[in-house]
């Protein structure tokens, strides 16, 4: 009898643990939810992914500022954005693969009664600055967006808002997050991939530079628009920002898919037999006129010599220069702000007019010797690089005026960083770029894009709204710019 009990019993335990036979059909595998440091995460690296992706349906900014060029296809190079759905996968992977992430991530974060207040503060506040920086892309990138009425599944039709009106809320939320980080207490923990990861242990601290620089980043873009909440967000941003590589808001990819660096998905050779992007000619002539000491970091040679494509022509691939081992490996990071890029905002910032310590010259310095030892350079390189006529800040010869200095700076140190060199082209207006020409083939009337136009899905499905809001810049064209482009 005893025996018989001893069988019987765990079965009986086992059935009273069950509510209902709909218990046993849960498949452990396939959660129905997540918790928000898995959506935090998965934010993060959707956000890294597309602006670092090479791929044409996806990411095409590359070729917009003439970094890279085609061998075979050429709708990109000349900027056809319908031949494919560009900006329905750029618009899509923000909104839904990024932001609703995030948005879903706060509300479990709110809801949580066991966090303490400083941690929940500080989850709160990193996903805050990654909502205002994916937000700075959208309307960056298109204008007016959806925005008060987004990422409502109960609206399908959400109205768009202001671009001015959206960047000057992007602004008020920074300045918040940033106010409410607390470096004493614990964040996200491991699944903070950049601040807590790798050798790269900064944790909140560290969060507190990305917001600062993120922020004088912001304040850079309005300047040419609106020039007192330029020196305010700068002025205030500048005593915190980044202050060496070991800052940089970079995303750490792994040497094995599916997390590895998106761009070795379309050139590595181990993964693709593609070979459908060269160096452009205007790049790459800039580097070599300057003895550029980054062109084996960017590019392979032909011959020991680094040479261009012709940009929006066909190429033949083996007879140019093509991303170097070092950009298609499996697990080169991607950056989403740099100290380089700081530096040459302060060094903007200071002839401005704006009260940031050191001068133009010392931070633009700074900025260029930043970028050539984080891509594997040396100092003693940057100090020979500066000294050229065409490169030294106070020498005529390095350009014009201080917005053809450092554009063109910025230009290089952006590098494999499409969409941002292109925001700040369309911002600097330099280098001067011309689009492919007519009268060797291209078609005639081509322009280089100053924003993207909306997607189909939004001209088809929320057709009010988004009419209205094309209307309001002008039209849904490339040639229209967004708000802050006034030169």
């Amino acid at each position: 009898m005893k025996r018989l009990l001893f069988l019987i019993l765990p079965c009986i335990l086992l059935l009273s643990c069950a509510k209902s036979l709909d218990d046993y059909n849960i498949d452990q595998k396939k959660p129905t939810t997540a918790p928000a440091a898995t959506l935090f995460t998965g934010a993060l690296k959707n956000l890294a992914d597309v602006l670092a992706s090479s791929s044409v349906n996806t990411n095409v900014f590359r070729l917009y500022v003439q970094q890279w060029t085609t061998t075979e296809y050429l709708d990109e190079p000349r900027y056809n954005l319908t031949a494919r759905t560009i900006p329905q996968a750029l618009w899509q992977a923000i909104y839904r693969d990024v932001l609703m992430d995030l948005q879903e991530a706060k509300k479990l974060i709110e809801a949580d009664q066991i966090l303490t207040a400083d941690v929940k503060s500080n989850q709160l506040a990193q996903i805050e600055i990654i909502e205002v920086y994916a937000w700075s892309v959208l309307v960056n990138s298109f204008g007016n967006v959806p925005y008060s009425e987004a990422l409502n599944p109960d609206n399908a039709l959400p109205k768009y808002d202001d671009a001015a009106t959206v960047y000057a809320d992007l602004v008020t939320r920074l300045d918040a997050a940033i106010t409410s980080l607390k470096p004493a207490a614990a964040g996200f923990g491991t699944a903070d991939l950049l601040y807590n990861s790798g050798s790269n242990t900064t944790k909140v601290a560290g969060w507190i530079k990305f917001g600062n620089s993120l922020k004088l980043k912001l304040g850079m873009i309005l300047a040419d628009k609106d020039v007192n909440t330029a020196r305010r967000m700068v002025q205030e941003a500048a005593p915190n920002v980044f202050t060496s590589n070991a800052d940089n808001a970079r995303f750490p990819y792994l040497s094995s898919t599916p997390n590895n660096n998106p761009i070795s998905s379309s050139l590595n050779p181990t993964l693709t037999g593609r070979q459908d992007f060269i160096g452009a000619e205007p790049f790459i002539s800039k580097l070599n006129d300057v003895s550029d000491p980054r062109r084996p970091f960017f590019f392979t040679t032909v011959g020991g010599n680094y040479i261009g494509g012709k940009y929006g022509f066909a190429n033949t691939y083996v007879n140019f220069s093509t991303a170097s081992a070092k950009v298609v490996a499996l697990d080169f990071e991607s950056l989403l702000l740099d100290y380089a890029e700081v530096e040459l905002l302060l060094a903007e910032a200071v002839e401005r007019g704006f009260t940031v310590a050191g001068t133009a010259a010392e931070h633009y310095n700074n900025g260029v010797t930043a970028s050539i030892i984080y891509w594997g350079g040396t100092a003693e390189q940057a100090t020979t690089y500066l000294s050229q006529p065409k490169v030294a800040y106070t020498n005529p010869a390095s350009g014009s005026s201080w917005r053809e200095k450092i554009g063109t700076q910025k230009w290089i140190a952006l590098y494999n960083r499409g969409y941002d060199a292109w925001t700040e082209w369309r911002r600097l207006d330099f280098p001067k770029l011309s689009p492919p020409s007519a009268a060797e083939g291209a078609p005639a009337g081509l322009v280089i894009p100053t924003r993207l136009i909306y997607p189909v899905n939004e001209q088809t499905l929320n057709t009010v709204n988004n009419t209205a809001a094309a209307e309001a810049m002008g039209g849904d064209a490339v040639s229209s710019k967004i708000f802050w482009d006034v030169n």
